[in-house]
């Protein structure tokens, strides 16, 4: 039996409570405000090293670059890591 995939076409975004709320059709510009403000939020509780990041070994090596800048120089956290390096 074939599985049907419904691919989305525009980002969505959660209203209300981040477990019970309703998602909805947003702008691109609404979705990555609302991403950004989500990692500032983390970056202020926790500091920067909160995040890491994890790249593959089958990914550009451009994706693989700006995977590590966007951690480095927007994040401010050195945790960065990839298969790459097995």
């Amino acid at each position: 039996m074939a599985k049907s995939y419904v691919r989305l076409t525009q980002p969505l975004v959660r209203d209300g409570d981040r477990r019970t709320g309703t998602l909805r059709p947003a702008t691109w510009d609404e979705a990555l405000d609302r991403a950004a403000t989500g990692f500032q939020a983390a970056i202020d509780a926790h500091g920067p090293t909160t995040f890491g990041l994890f790249s593959c070994s089958k990914a550009t090596n451009e994706l693989n670059f700006m995977t590590q800048k966007f951690a480095r120089v927007v994040i401010g956290s050195n945790n960065v890591d990839s298969c790459n390096r097995t």
